[in-house]
């Protein structure tokens, strides 16, 4: 098995699920799982984004037995098997323009054609071909593609069938020492001898061509699975329109490697009971290829906060705590229940250093007079050192009189934990200043 992303990105989500799916079923096979960096595309890769694919499949647990093994290490090899195709006639030098392609192809679009190359350079002989390249003229190397039905049965989707006609001869490299990623990854996944080529439903249409290709190099044939497509809930394919796509990303925002790779697996996947929560070991146990789903897989976002959630429930305040950075106890344990993610620490007590700057309006309570709400504030300031007198005054005056007004001073915000809680997190001093600060508010 294999994950081969190409670094001209950040760790998309996609990529992370294909990656998981691969590393579950190589260790419930007892088979290897290798990460390949296809880094051909030497203009749009950057060491900064294969750096970024490393490190956070490493965050999320998925690791690898081998690798990273870089395709620009590897041309070499690649160059001998095209040197194999062209020598066999399987691969040709093409001479035609940019310009002249696009109008072809611009032509074929207009009549309603399938729009692939039409086999001009097929007939030029090989060694006029090689004379006319050796004298620097600009070439690229396409592969004759039969036209004929290319069939192959998807562990995921069943019977899939292409028509060679209608694809044409394809580019498979710029020029011997520059394969294009076609190429590349037939002649890796023979050498890596990968059993099993788990992606998305995008590779879909390069399968046929690959199948091609390992049939003229004389290459085994893996097992193909097409993962469904990541949607945004509108069943549009995944953007940031509805929610970030990378791993980095998440990352940063506070959700947990559990709950990142738990989730991702349940991208176009179920196991056969109901229960949600899977340890990785227990998702490699309960993997199943054939229970992944043909449609597509939507993400939701409130899906994840729900197992980002379920993951701190597991979590002890002192885990938890380490995580956010808090010392004290007590705040972090008033919030814990109300955390999504571990970005939400911050907002949820940014009451603890200050109160954050309110209006008066906020002390009071429903039709309750302002002179009533002084006058339960000063009774609270002066009892505040004694949570039982303080409750004993809710039950005379009323929870919302006394209650409501308190807790907006001491927290400047509507909605917070209970006031006496607030008290003892943040300590009876703090807590009279503040109070003593509403009463001023209200009166000014």
């Amino acid at each position: 098995m294999r994950i081969a992303p190409s670094p001209t990105g950040h760790l998309h989500i996609g990529t992370a699920r294909t990656a998981l799916f691969n590393f579950l079923f190589a260790r419930q096979h007892d088979g290897k799982f290798i990460l390949r960096i296809e880094d051909t595309d030497t203009e749009r890769s950057k060491k900064e984004f294969e750096q970024d694919i490393i490190d956070n499949l490493g965050w999320l647990g998925i690791a690898w037995d081998e690798g990273p093994i870089r395709q620009t290490a590897r041309l070499d090899i690649y160059e001998q098997y095209l040197h194999r195709l062209l020598e066999k006639g399987g691969a040709y030098y093409c001479f035609c323009k940019k310009e002249d392609l696009e109008s072809q192809r611009q032509e074929l679009a207009a009549e309603g054609l399938p729009q692939k190359y039409s086999g001009l350079c097929r007939a030029i002989p090989a060694v006029d071909a090689a004379k006319r390249v050796a004298a620097g003229e600009e070439a690229v190397i396409r592969f004759r593609i039969p036209e004929q039905r290319i069939h192959f049965k998807d562990l995921v989707r069943g019977e899939v069938s292409f028509d060679g006609a209608l694809i044409g001869d394809v580019v498979i490299a710029k020029n011997l020492r520059a394969p294009l990623y076609d190429f590349a990854a037939v002649v890796d996944d023979a050498e890596m001898k990968i059993s099993h080529v788990i992606r998305g439903e995008d590779h879909l249409s390069n399968t046929a061509k690959q199948i091609c290709l390992q049939e003229a190099l004389g290459l085994p044939r893996p097992e193909y699975a097409h993962l469904p497509l990541i949607l945004n809930p509108d069943r549009s394919k995944m953007s940031k329109r509805f929610a970030a796509t990378s791993i980095k990303e998440y990352r940063e925002q506070g959700y947990l490697p559990e709950a990142m790779l738990n989730f991702t697996a349940f991208l176009g996947w179920h196991p056969k009971g109901d229960k949600e929560l899977l340890t990785k070991d227990e998702l490699i146990q309960e993997f199943d290829i054939t229970r992944v789903q043909k449609g597509g897989a939507i993400f939701n976002v409130e899906k994840l906060n729900w197992f980002n959630a379920q993951y701190f429930k597991k979590m002890s305040d002192e885990q938890l705590a380490k995580l956010v950075g808090e010392t004290n106890l007590k705040v972090l344990h008033l919030v814990r229940d109300k955390m999504k993610k571990l970005s939400d620490y911050k907002s949820l007590t940014d009451w603890v250093k200050a109160v954050p700057d309110y209006e008066s309006s906020l002390l009071l309570w429903k039709e309750t007079s302002k002179e009533k709400i002084l006058e339960n504030l000063r009774a609270v300031a002066a009892i505040i050192a004694a949570p039982e007198k303080i409750k004993q005054l809710a039950e005379e005056r009323g929870k919302g009189e006394v209650f409501w007004p308190l807790r907006a001073a001491l927290s400047g915000k509507d909605a917070s934990p209970g006031p006496l809680e607030l008290i003892d997190a943040l300590g009876v001093a703090e807590a009279k200043k503040r109070v003593d600060a509403a009463i001023k508010k209200l009166t000014q």
